[in-house]
């Protein structure tokens, strides 16, 4: 991890997740624009309908994130932080044990993958 504090980027993309526009930030993907999401500040997100596929979050902060019911299994959540996010039904990468995730959630550890 190369900063340890979660960054606001200027990123175009990633300020499309901050506005709460992700129905146009998983378009726009899928069109081909990049997005540089590590390291981010994702924290009080809804991100409920985001197409994680491929993502790389690592280093991610989503401190009281909602992320009910996402896939994250093909996202890269190496160093990320869940502390007090909403996950129910949240599919996490098969890497992460179930002990890494919960301490993540209750206190807000980095997640490290086995």
């Amino acid at each position: 991890m190369s900063n340890n504090s979660p960054q606001i980027k200027d990123d175009p993309m990633y300020r499309l997740l901050r506005e709460g526009a992700i129905e146009e930030f998983n378009q726009r993907r899928a069109a081909g624009e990049h997005c540089d999401l590590t390291g981010c500040d994702l924290r009080t997100i809804d991100l409920r309908k985001l197409d994680a596929r491929g993502l790389d979050l690592r280093d991610c902060y989503f401190r009281q994130a909602d992320l009910r019911g996402l896939d994250l299994s093909d996202a890269n959540l190496e160093g990320a932080s869940i502390n007090a996010a909403k996950i129910s039904g949240t599919y996490f990468p098969k890497a992460l044990s179930a002990e890494e995730i919960n301490l993540s959630l209750t206190h807000g550890t980095r997640m490290r993958y086995r």
